[in-house]
């Protein structure tokens, strides 16, 4: 019994050192490549170079390696310190130091059989099943000298009923020229009219779609995904609408071809909350002055919007800016005195923008001030700069213009909103729920102060929960220092017993205890003894 409790305080205790340890594809990079580079570089995606084998990795494998140990991939701008966001894009430092270990050693293959099957993409695409897809003719782009193109491109729906939209994709033919796409839905007929009017595919529709009853639907900007709305929500499109895309293609873009793909899934529902995007924050109101920034020079602004109407939540946040900016931020200030952070992007990347979700849907009390802070750097440190030396810049549409714009998805607030939940992972889930030699997840004892607790601790058969909560469902799931399942049980009041596996061997193992929702959670060490 005593060499089981030296064993278990190693468990605790030790860190393997990674680079004494011989660190191979099969059993530790391949996990990580699948899971977190694969799905942007395969043969269907995005990525200039696909990652899908042992032969793609070694082949590249010094080009990877400074670059996430820089954390420029996988691409994540906003701060993991500023805001609780979904769906993050990022490595731990465990596996970066893996892979820096992994090519310092030679980047060994290692057993072939031991590797994770590689996956396989069919599509580029992540909505796979549209209940709607269009894809616009092919559009030849016109020289226009020394102007950038708005065209817009009318698509009919023919809905006979309102329908709320729950996902939509936007994937543009020809990213290279393709700056922006913004999705509009209009009921008035006018972008009918002025298509019709205009001899050539589309029409011209610098600075708006030509009608004011028009409201945003969805966008794409260089780096972002597709938009799935939470749980119970949608994007309200009224029966008979069109939908209205206005393609951004930059000066310089003469004789390319695009040919816009969209695809959209409807929820069944007849009734969804509704999700508004609106770019609240705007340099057009709310601006402490007029968004100029003159050459060799480095300015900051702020917006505000004040007061927030009434309580609501906010979803998602989508900043927007174009090629001198330096960095953007977000938050609210509660008439409290409290600060709500919501974005913060401390090196702005052009190349690199998103609509952002959060973790669970941050609430806004009434009569808060939302607030945007944006710094332009038009000096010639700056290698995003469009010229070769700095020249003044001023508001507009073009490229070499600049703009400073927080869009917001949020819904009235309803009693309840705070147990929403929409992504609680604490890291992005492995591909087939691989693993690697050494990897641990969270082993800090997180149940310290929470609502549970469970005995008897060491266990041999049974483990027993008790709560100081009325929750009527407690969730348990153990798993094993590596993070693989062991097992899953929801809990009743009148059950808060659970029974071990027979074949469980000793050992060190962690309990992650939620109630229904998910949003309370705790983690607990557990040594099985037998």
């Amino acid at each position: 019994m005593g060499r089981f409790f030296v064993a278990v305080y190693l468990a605790l205790n030790f860190s393997v050192a990674q680079g004494q340890e011989q660190v191979t594809w099969s059993a530790d990079i391949a996990c990580l490549v699948y899971t977190h580079c694969t799905p942007c570089h395969n043969d269907k995606g995005i990525a200039p170079f696909p990652l899908q084998s042992y032969e793609d990795a070694y082949r590249f494998r010094y080009g990877i390696e400074p670059i996430i140990a820089s954390r420029q991939m996988p691409p994540w701008p906003p701060s993991t310190d500023y805001g609780d966001l979904a769906h993050e894009r990022v490595l731990t430092q465990e596996e970066i130091d893996l892979f820096q270990h992994w090519v310092e050693q030679g980047a060994a293959e290692g057993i072939p059989d031991q590797a994770p099957t590689p996956p396989v993409y069919a599509s580029s695409l992540e909505i796979t099943d549209p209940d709607f897809s269009v894809r616009l003719p092919s559009f030849e782009i016109p020289d226009l000298r020394e102007y950038d193109l708005y065209r817009c491109f009318v698509i009919p729906t023919n809905e006979s009923e309102d329908r709320y939209i729950t996902g939509i994709e936007i994937a543009p033919g020809n990213r290279k020229v393709v700056h922006h796409v913004i999705l509009f839905q209009d009921t008035s007929g006018i972008p009918e009219q002025l298509d019709a009017a205009d001899p050539n595919l589309g029409y011209t529709c610098f600075g708006g779609i030509g009608t004011n009853t028009a409201s945003m639907v969805a966008g794409w900007v260089p780096g972002s995904s597709a938009f799935s709305a939470p749980e119970g929500m949608g994007i309200y499109l009224p029966k008979g609408a069109t939908l209205v895309a206005q393609i951004h293609y930059p000066e310089g873009s003469a004789g390319e071809i695009d040919s816009t793909l969209i695809n959209i899934k409807f929820s069944d529902q007849t009734a969804l909350r509704r999700i508004e995007n609106i770019p609240v924050l705007n340099h057009f109101l709310g601006i402490d002055r007029p968004l100029f920034i003159p050459a060799n020079t480095r300015q900051t602004f702020h917006e505000t919007f004040s007061p927030v109407p009434f309580k609501v939540i906010v979803t998602g946040i989508a900043p927007h800016a174009h090629l001198i900016c330096e960095s953007m931020k977000a938050y609210a200030t509660t008439l409290t005195g409290d600060t709500i952070p919501l974005i913060n992007i401390p090196h702005w990347d052009f190349d690199w923008q998103g609509f952002y979700e959060f973790k669970k849907p941050v609430i806004i009390p009434a009569f808060s001030t939302l607030h945007g802070e944006a710094t332009y750097n038009n000096t010639t440190s700056n290698h995003h700069l469009p010229g070769d030396i700095p020249v003044d810049v001023s508001v507009g549409e073009a490229t070499t213009d600049e703009m400073m714009l927080f869009f917001f998805s949020f819904a009235v607030y309803q009693q309840g909103d705070e147990n929403l939940v929409i992504d609680n992972n604490q890291h992005t889930p492995h591909y087939n729920d691989c693993s690697y030699a050494g990897m641990t997840v969270a082993t800090q004892d997180y149940a310290a102060g929470s609502p549970w607790k469970i005995w008897p601790n060491p266990a041999s058969s049974f483990l027993h929960i008790e709560t100081s909560t009325s929750a009527d469902v407690v969730v348990i799931r153990l798993t094993d220092l590596w993070g693989r399942f062991i097992l899953e049980e929801r809990m009743t009041d009148n059950q808060r017993q659970i029974n071990l596996p027979e074949g469980l061997p000793s050992g060190v193992y962690l309990c992650q205890i939620s109630d229904q929702s998910g949003v309370r959670s705790a983690w607990k060490k557990v040594i099985i003894s037998r």
